[in-house]
Protein backbone atom coordinates (compact mmCIF):
# COMPACT_ATOMS: atom_id res chain seq x y z
CA UNK A 1 0.00 0.00 0.00
CA UNK A 2 1.33 3.25 -0.74
CA UNK A 3 0.51 5.91 1.91
CA UNK A 4 1.55 8.89 -0.82
CA UNK A 5 -1.58 7.82 -3.07
CA UNK A 6 -3.88 8.59 -0.46
CA UNK A 7 -2.00 12.14 0.36
CA UNK A 8 -3.34 15.35 -1.91
CA UNK A 9 -0.64 17.16 -3.74
CA UNK A 10 -1.53 20.12 -1.88
CA UNK A 11 -0.64 18.52 1.50
CA UNK A 12 3.02 17.28 0.59
CA UNK A 13 4.20 20.87 1.63
CA UNK A 14 3.61 19.84 4.69
CA UNK A 15 5.29 16.65 5.64
CA UNK A 16 8.94 18.73 5.09
CA UNK A 17 7.45 20.75 7.55
CA UNK A 18 6.22 19.06 9.93
CA UNK A 19 9.31 17.22 9.78
CA UNK A 20 11.51 19.91 10.71
CA UNK A 21 9.35 21.19 13.30
CA UNK A 22 9.26 17.60 14.86
CA UNK A 23 13.06 17.92 14.90
CA UNK A 24 13.01 21.24 16.59
CA UNK A 25 10.53 20.14 19.49
CA UNK A 26 12.94 16.80 20.15
CA UNK A 27 15.88 19.21 20.49
CA UNK A 28 14.01 20.99 23.27
CA UNK A 29 14.69 20.25 26.65
CA UNK A 30 12.34 18.02 28.94
CA UNK A 31 10.03 17.46 26.01
CA UNK A 32 8.99 13.72 26.31
CA UNK A 33 8.95 12.04 22.80
CA UNK A 34 5.80 10.21 23.32
CA UNK A 35 4.14 13.80 22.96
CA UNK A 36 6.21 14.63 19.51
CA UNK A 37 3.68 12.67 17.49
CA UNK A 38 0.81 14.16 18.88
CA UNK A 39 2.24 17.60 18.52
CA UNK A 40 2.83 16.95 14.73
CA UNK A 41 -0.24 15.48 14.16
CA UNK A 42 -2.43 17.94 15.62
CA UNK A 43 0.03 21.03 13.52
CA UNK A 44 -0.73 18.38 10.38
CA UNK A 45 -4.22 18.72 10.92
CA UNK A 46 -4.29 22.88 11.40
CA UNK A 47 -2.01 22.75 8.34
CA UNK A 48 -4.43 21.07 6.09
CA UNK A 49 -7.24 22.76 6.97
CA UNK A 50 -5.52 25.92 6.95
CA UNK A 51 -4.62 24.75 3.04
CA UNK A 52 -7.63 22.65 2.06
CA UNK A 53 -10.15 24.69 4.34
CA UNK A 54 -12.49 23.00 6.96
CA UNK A 55 -13.63 19.88 6.42
CA UNK A 56 -13.91 15.60 7.29
CA UNK A 57 -10.91 15.43 4.60
CA UNK A 58 -8.92 18.14 5.60
CA UNK A 59 -8.68 16.38 9.10
CA UNK A 60 -7.87 13.27 7.14
CA UNK A 61 -4.96 14.53 5.22
CA UNK A 62 -3.53 16.49 8.51
CA UNK A 63 -3.22 13.25 9.92
CA UNK A 64 -1.46 11.69 6.80
CA UNK A 65 1.61 14.20 6.58
CA UNK A 66 1.87 13.61 10.22
CA UNK A 67 1.94 10.15 9.89
CA UNK A 68 4.46 10.29 6.79
CA UNK A 69 6.37 12.62 8.59
CA UNK A 70 6.65 10.11 11.58
CA UNK A 71 7.39 7.83 9.22
CA UNK A 72 10.23 9.30 7.63
CA UNK A 73 11.92 10.68 10.86
CA UNK A 74 11.61 6.79 11.79
CA UNK A 75 12.94 5.38 8.67
CA UNK A 76 15.86 7.85 8.83
CA UNK A 77 16.81 6.86 12.29
CA UNK A 78 16.58 2.89 11.80
CA UNK A 79 18.95 3.68 8.53
CA UNK A 80 21.51 5.54 10.40
CA UNK A 81 21.27 2.73 13.44
CA UNK A 82 22.13 -0.25 10.33
CA UNK A 83 25.06 2.15 9.22
CA UNK A 84 26.09 2.10 12.96
CA UNK A 85 26.23 -1.73 13.19
CA UNK A 86 27.66 -2.66 10.20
Amino acid sequence: MDLMSYIVSEGLILIPVLYLIGMAIKSTPNMPDWLIPYILGALGIVGAVAILGISVNSVIQGILVAGAAVYTNQTIKQIQLKDTEE
